[in-house]
């Protein structure tokens, strides 16, 4: 059984598309713990939106590419439009960050909204250190 920790993100009605992101993962893999979300400020494109951004755990038998793929077509599902502009607003984002205890996203060391939410559903498994790149606001979808 593999262990992945997925990072939500969204700027295009945030709380319903991660309220629905949350249900599809639940669904098929059931939600081991969450992360609290946090509101956070755009970071490579700041004319738009805040973020709502937080991290679940869940335990899987799909390999890593099979998981990614997965989250893909939830993703489309919940009107994910993909073009030019990678740093866009967006209905939802569904990352792998960490797989089986190895960070495997290296936004995890540039975003500390990411550290910190692994802090809380991993207490210790990152050091807290690095450059602050958005003022996270609590909050709960």
């Amino acid at each position: 059984m593999n262990r992945a920790i997925i990072s939500l993100g969204s700027n295009i009605d945030p709380e319903n598309h991660i309220r629905r992101a949350k249900a599809s993962i639940k669904k098929r893999f059931g939600i081991i713990k969450e992360s609290g979300f946090v509101w956070t400020k755009p970071v490579d494109r700041t004319d738009q939106p805040d973020f709502l951004n937080g991290v679940l755990v869940i335990y899987t038998e799909l390999e890593c590419v099979e998981l990614r793929r997965w989250l893909t077509t939830q993703e489309d599902a919940l009107g994910r439009v993909r073009g030019v502009d990678k740093f866009g607003p967006r209905t939802i984002d569904l990352d792998v960050i960490v797989w089986n205890e190895e960070v495997v996203d290296d936004d995890v060391y540039t975003r500390s909204f990411l550290r910190e939410a692994l802090d809380e559903v991993c207490p210790g498994f990152l050091p807290q250190k690095g450059r602050s790149d958005d003022r996270a606001e609590k909050h709960k979808p």
